[in-house]
């Protein structure tokens, strides 16, 4: 890109020798107090700011993709030299640098030739105001139980969710049932890995993916429900695989709190349903309560009901059917919902008071800001 006369001698910030810089495709340099990403291809130099329009993602520790940059973050991409948007994004800029070569020195114009533009992006839904609307208690049943779909089999853990919401439903309250094996959604990517920042609310796949299904699961938990019931069945010591699958995409419901203060589950109900072959109940309940506890659930009294054949009297058969005879332990699931019920109407009888930040998360992360 050539410099007209106006940009001004003083304006240019020598960054490095070409035989250096011209090593690697992209990579953040510092023009004065500012983030460059300078990129070189087919023998030019290209500069633009280093940070992204959609989340502040480091555009200069990306990669080209032809002559656009890739953020790192979630794929947006940038024209390396003029610093538009891909095709069909061209409205959303980001500043553009002159760069010029000296005997053999680098050096980059300060003043931007183009100016940041935003395209106005339609909001996600889910990324609304939360704003519970009147009415009864909403109960949400949460089924982490994997089977084939073509071939069902009975879950334990699944007979004590319906008889739970059976007993819901029966008392007049709302409610839905979400069985997590009937939905299509990825797994967490791990964003949070790149920076607390790179982590979104709403999740950075569910914006980038409209295939993804786990929104079902976030409009239920942020926008709906005020109890949530979630059933597993014990797998190796531990909550099932599906389960693991749908909290490690609530890291962004949870990294909220860590970014912007804010808790998106203020004042919403959790109660846990756990069966199994083997023993752990405790451990299982205890990582399920933590993780809840740590996106700012409440939990009512005995907050879980349990059933485990133990260690040496591992009989899936006589299991199955001590479930299906069991009044004691269907009771315990209908006392379980009234449990969380109680605690859900008096939290909604109550206005909501401000949650302050503590333990791990209790200091706010500095936000960097880019021209």
């Amino acid at each position: 890109m050539k410099a007209s006369s106006a940009d001004g001698e003083h304006n240019w910030v020598d960054i490095g020798s070409v035989e250096e810089l011209s090593k690697t495709p992209v990579q953040q340099v510092m023009v004065g107090g500012t983030r460059v990403a300078l990129s070189f291809r087919d023998g030019v130099f290209g500069a633009i700011s280093g940070a992204c329009n959609h989340a502040g993602g480091p555009l200069g520790k990306g990669a080209l993709d032809g002559d656009y940059v890739v953020c790192p973050w979630h794929q947006w991409k940038f024209h390396r030299v003029e610093g538009q948007g891909e095709r069909g994004f061209e409205e959303d800029v980001v500043p553009a640098y002159h760069v010029r070569v000296r005997e053999g020195r680098v050096e980059v114009n300060g003043k931007p030739h183009k100016k940041r533009a935003k395209k106005p992006h339609e909001p996600h839904p889910l990324s609304r105001t939360v704003n519970r609307e009147s009415g009864r208690v909403r109960v949400v049943g949460i089924s982490t139980t994997a089977m084939q779909a073509d071939h069902p089999r009975f879950s334990t853990s699944d007979a004590l969710l319906d008889t739970a919401m059976e007993h819901a439903d029966k008392l007049g309250y709302e409610t839905r049932l979400i069985r997590l094996r009937e939905l299509s959604f990825r797994h967490c990517e791990g964003f949070y890995s790149k920076a607390a920042r790179a982590c979104t609310w709403p999740c950075s796949i569910t914006q980038m993916d409209p295939k993804d299904q786990l929104d079902r699961v976030y409009e239920a938990l942020v926008h709906w429900g005020d109890v949530f019931l979630v059933s597993t069945p014990i797998r190796w010591g531990a909550p099932s695989s599906l389960y693991f699958k749908m909290v490690e995409r609530m890291n962004c419901i949870q990294n909220q709190i860590t970014i912007a203060g804010k808790v998106l589950l203020q004042n919403k109900v959790v109660g846990a349903i756990i069966t199994g072959g083997q023993d752990n109940v405790q451990a299982v309940a205890g990582q399920m309560l933590g993780f809840f506890g740590e996106l700012g659930c409440q939990f009512p009294q005995f907050p879980y009901i349990a059933h485990s054949r133990g260690w040496s009297a591992e009989d899936m058969e006589r299991n199955i059917d001590y479930v299906k005879a069991s009044e004691e332990l269907h009771a315990a699931s209908r006392e379980l919902v009234d449990r969380s019920v109680n605690l859900a109407e008096r939290l909604l009888a109550t206005t909501p008071a401000p949650v302050p930040r503590a333990g791990r998360k209790g200091r706010a992360l500095p936000v960097l800001q880019d021209k």
